[in-house]
């Protein structure tokens, strides 16, 4: 998908949810469509505040929420403990591969839910995450050291 279908794709969704596609908002999914690996809320403000000088920290934050819930992006808990963003992948239901040293992010079509679970009383799941941390293959030949197995 182009830029540019995925900016029109990210401002549609945020229509249909009934936000107000501003100047700030088409940049915000500009950055992402154009942003292939996941950006922090700091990188994103940097780069907002190029275009529009007078957006606090704190709008991009309630943006990012908001564009999460959505849909329009998703957001990682990083292993180092921060949060990170990127546009959302919204070809398939799938679950991602993350490297934890060049943060590559690889589709995975195996889920979890896919199995019969056993939950307690009449809990209804309404959404769920499933991400693999590990070192890509990439990393691993440029250290010259695979990752190191999980501890059983």
């Amino acid at each position: 998908m182009s830029v540019s279908d995925t900016v029109r794709k990210m401002l549609g969704i945020m229509a249909q949810n009934g936000l107000r596609i501003t100047g700030q908002r088409r940049t915000l999914a500009r950055i992402f469509a154009e942003h292939e690996g996941y950006l922090s809320p700091k990188e994103v403000y940097d780069q907002m505040s190029v275009h529009h000088p007078g957006v606090s920290l704190d709008t991009v934050y309630r943006n990012l929420r908001e564009l999460s819930e959505m849909g329009v992006l998703e957001q990682f808990h990083m292993m180092d403990g921060g949060l990170k963003f990127r546009a959302n992948c919204h070809f398939r239901h799938h679950h991602h591969l993350i490297c934890m040293k060049c943060e590559k992010t690889l589709p995975f079509d195996y889920c979890p839910m896919d199995f019969r679970l056993e939950l307690p009383g009449n809990y209804k799941i309404v959404h769920h995450r499933f991400e693999i941390y590990g070192i890509c293959e990439d990393c691993q030949t440029k250290s010259g050291a695979s990752a190191e197995p999980m501890p059983e």
